[in-house]
């Protein structure tokens, strides 16, 4: 098809014009369409960033929600050929000493650290009240004896009498009343003179078993009250110390090596290259729900009177035991009520409190003796708020401590 071309002479002016315009108006029409299809485009590239930069600062949140930790696995412990344990060292046996009469402290024998045999005299008390107490008594008990004799003397005698119908019956029943009651107040006036010549033997105060005395808190002249009551009423302490108690707690896992007989060595920190042996004498028989332990009385032989009461030492026990244990940083736990917890971390990032049971502390560290496994990756300073099937972010993961 061929385009017409009009010459100007074949149109009018107006119409000429008018088509001389015609492309001027499609270029502006194009022109706005396109300012406008940019604008738009405009519109919907900052729309799909703003969406773009929600969705990333969303996706930014959630990953800072999670909680970084770093986790550490459980390091197992070498076997062991002995199972050494803390322990108190006591005495075998200790008693106060308190006096059974009241006076003032006229002499004391033994002072501390003194070794006294079982009935050594360790003091004097004078007792001036119980003294008159006891010279009243013994005269009241002669006053009643001279009674008793006058009282038989007349019994006797009208029963003769009555016996030759002299005297009535009922003065012959009152002169054997009478000497019956002088027989009660003889028996009352012995019993009571007893009473205080026994409350004056306690003037002299004797060791009760052979030890050394640990206490003394009287000196000459003290008032001296009978029995335990008030303050400062206690005279001394005295401790038999050989053979020496030992008292241990050996955890749960090893009870059942654990039996009268067996063998253990003592050492002291004070007492450096020093070993005392003694042999286990009785245990509890009975497990302490509070720390899972036994607790076991050894008796060492103490002749040279080495070991002292309340001293610190530790226990050795040969018991050839293999301890499949393993042990974890102190910060690796949790200790809440319920009992002490691990927060092991599984492949999904999530959090399980496990229960564990606490054998040995180390200081730093402590043994695990149940509730974990050698590939356990354990949370380390774990937060108090974990909860049970909390996602976590493990951050890195570090050796043993």
């Amino acid at each position: 098809m061929t385009e017409e071309v009009l010459e100007p002479r074949d149109v009018t002016h107006t119409e000429w014009e008018r088509r001389k315009q015609a492309p001027k108006k499609h270029r502006g029409y194009l022109l706005v369409t396109v300012v406008a299809i940019l604008l738009a485009a405009g519109v919907i590239i900052g729309v799909i960033s703003r969406v773009s930069d929600s969705h990333a600062l969303a996706k930014e949140t959630d990953a800072l929600a999670v909680q970084s930790v770093s986790v550490i696995q459980p390091k197992p412990e070498p076997p062991q050929q002995e199972l050494v344990l803390p322990s108190t060292l006591q005495a075998y046996t200790e008693s106060p000493i308190y006096a059974r009469t009241n006076g003032y402290l006229s002499k004391w024998y033994k002072d501390i650290g003194s070794r006294v045999t079982k009935g050594e005299l360790l003091v004097e008390i004078e007792t001036p009240e119980i003294d008159q107490e006891l010279a009243q008594s013994r005269a009241a008990q002669e006053q009643a004896n001279a009674q008793l004799s006058l009282a038989k003397t007349s019994a006797q005698r009208w029963a003769n009498l009555q016996k030759m119908d002299a005297v009535a019956q009922q003065e012959t029943d009152e002169r054997n009343s009478t000497y019956t009651q002088g027989q009660a107040a003889v028996a009352a006036a012995t019993a009571n003179v007893r009473r205080l010549e026994q409350l004056e033997s306690f003037k002299r105060v004797y060791a009760p078993f052979s030890g050394v005395i640990t206490k003394r808190n009287i000196d000459i002249g003290a008032l001296i009250n009978a029995g335990n009551g008030g303050t400062n009423q206690e005279l001394f302490d005295v401790a038999r110390i050989d053979p020496i108690r030992v008292y241990v707690d050996v955890p749960e896992n090893y009870t059942p090596s654990i039996r009268a007989g067996v063998h253990a060595s003592i050492e002291l920190a004070a007492l450096v290259g020093k070993q005392f042996t003694g042999n286990v004498v009785r245990t509890s028989d009975s497990i302490d729900p509070a720390t899972r332990t036994l607790r076991t009385e050894i008796d060492v032989p103490n002749p040279k009177g080495e070991l002292l009461p309340g001293a610190y030492a530790q226990v050795h026990f040969a018991l050839n035991v293999q301890t499949p244990g393993m042990s974890v940083p102190v910060n690796a736990l949790l200790f809440r009520a319920e009992g002490p917890r691990a927060a092991v971390v599984d492949s999904n990032g999530k959090v399980h409190l496990k229960p564990v049971v606490i054998g040995r502390d180390y200081g730093t560290a402590v043994q695990i003796l149940g509730g974990l496994s050698p590939d356990d990756s354990i949370v380390l300073n774990p937060s108090d708020s974990l909860e049970e099937g909390q996602q976590v972010q493990v951050s890195k993961a570090s050796g043993n401590s």
